[in-house]
């Protein structure tokens, strides 16, 4: 019994030093942390709403953790690849993700995805809450609401909206419409916003349901013309535009942007990047910016997001399976 208790003790101290080795790199990694550049991922090619806001948070995470965000664009299969390198990268800060609507739609689209859109994931915290503006070419008569849905309704030959990609809140909103107003539009999907303005600018379809940003900076340009906007109520900051549901009762699309790592992320990193972008959607020149943009900034807790990313997985769900949309 005593050389037991002699080796038990002996055997004590060894394991403690174990313990002590294997926790040891965690705190000094939170401490540190970032101690070099940081990859944030964009499901979006250049000049589209997702792009703008990972470019704008970028630059003020670059500042407030004085370390490189680079900005990766992944403008491909609706944004699965974006989301799947992020899903495989190393739960250790330096790869992050700019989800939006379309990934938790992804799930009703494609019920074999190669990850989980939101359990594969660390959600950090959601950006912003936005409608979208229903644009058109300044050529097409239509000049309110009502006058869109006369136009579309009588529209001699093919019509076609177009969208950022296949699961995109405009490609839903879009099949919405469709489903609300009996019409057969077919969809156009481009990968990312900036192009399927470019196009629409164009004259090559003829309407889209885009988000506020890009499509607003087309519109005070003169290059397209705002029709509506999809939330429920008319948005302060654009109060000259109103909204689809004023004509359509029930029509509502509402999206969101938000910010996620791979899952698993070390809580003591996950805390401080929820500090530090929650404190940049505070700064007057964000909030002040998001808010002119027909957006409004949110900043919840990560398990708060979690549960909207949830939420959302199945708010579509109807939709989806109406309009018989697939991802290619």
């Amino acid at each position: 019994m005593t050389r037991k208790c002699h080796a038990r003790h002996r055997l004590m101290p060894a394991a403690a030093l174990l313990l002590t080795l294997t926790a040891a790199p965690v705190a000094p990694a939170a401490d540190t942390y970032p101690d070099r550049p940081i990859r944030l991922i964009t499901p979006a090619a250049p000049g589209g709403t997702t792009d703008i806001l990972a470019r704008l948070f970028g630059a003020k995470l670059s500042e407030s953790l004085k370390q490189q965000v680079i900005v990766d664009n992944r403008a491909s299969a609706s944004g699965v690849i974006a989301a799947e390198l992020t899903a495989n990268a190393p739960p250790d800060g330096y790869t992050l993700f700019v989800p939006y609507h379309q990934h938790t739609v992804n799930a009703a689209l494609n019920p074999k995805l190669p990850y989980h859109p939101v359990n594969s994931f660390t959600p950090i915290t959601q950006l912003t809450s936005a409608g979208l503006m229903l644009i058109i070419n300044p050529s097409s008569p239509p000049k309110n609401p009502k006058e869109f849905v006369e136009w579309t309704k009588s529209f001699k030959g093919p019509l076609n909206f177009g969208s950022a990609g296949l699961g995109s809140g405009g490609h839903l909103a879009g099949e919405l419409y469709n489903l609300m107003t009996g019409l057969k539009a077919q969809h156009i999907p481009y990968k990312g916003t900036g192009p399927a303005i470019i196009d629409l600018i164009g004259g090559q379809y003829q309407y889209n349901f885009a988000g506020m940003q890009p499509a607003i900076t087309a519109v005070r340009g003169g290059k397209l013309r705002g029709i509506a906007v999809t939330t429920p109520k008319r948005i302060a900051a654009l109060s000259e535009y109103p909204t689809m549901a004023e004509v359509i009762p029930g029509f509502e699309v509402v999206g969101w942007y938000g910010i996620a790592g791979p899952a698993k992320l070390p809580k003591p990193i996950l805390t401080k990047l929820n500090f530090e972008i929650v404190k940049i959607l505070n700064q007057p020149d964000v909030r002040d910016r998001i808010l002119a943009d027909g957006s409004e900034p949110v900043g919840n807790s990560p398990e708060v997001f979690r549960q909207y990313m949830l939420a959302d997985m199945s708010k579509w769900a109807k939709v989806v399976k109406e309009s018989g949309a697939k991802l290619d």
